[in-house]
């Protein structure tokens, strides 16, 4: 059983068990949202998505065309990704960048992920980093642009 909440625009028919959609979300019919997932207040989740199982998105974070976010990860509030390396109004590509959060990873508050990257599996993006390239897999990183700090393993978190 899912959770809609009464005040969201959920459009999509593919949003797995046990995940709750919380007021004034948006979520368009061609997303696809994995089980036991927590989908915070004012958020937009476009068509061309995909959500894995058990990942939470807070409030504030709008989920652009060509992201896809595996297992476990968690979305942390006012978190931007792009899709568009160079955006103009009314000028579209013809297809958007791909971004991949790899399970397991975490993202701070108010983070900016830009286009086209690979977020490692495990690993940590602190809070207010913009992220300009692809993150290791278990790396903390932080910072604009966000350097490595170290490696986290499930056993140091």
């Amino acid at each position: 059983m899912k959770y809609i909440h009464r005040l969201s625009d959920v459009q999509s028919e593919n949003i797995g068990n046990n995940t709750r959609v919380w007021q004034f979300s948006v979520i368009l019919s061609g997303a696809v949202i994995g089980e036991d997932c927590n989908i915070c207040a004012h958020t937009l989740i476009e068509n061309d998505v995909c959500i894995g199982d058990r990942v939470t998105i807070k409030s504030g974070v709008f989920i652009w065309d060509g992201i896809t976010i595996e297992d476990d990860v968690f979305i942390g509030p006012s978190v931007t990704f792009t899709n568009d390396k160079t955006p103009r109004s009314k000028k579209y590509p013809k297809s958007f960048l791909r971004t991949k959060i790899c399970k397991g990873a975490s993202i701070g508050a108010n983070s900016t992920i830009l286009p086209g990257l690979i977020l490692g599996e495990g690993c940590m993006v602190g809070a207010g980093s913009v992220v300009t390239k692809d993150v290791p897999p278990h790396a903390t990183v932080f910072g604009n642009p966000a350097k490595i700090l170290n490696k986290v393993d499930d056993k140091n978190d």
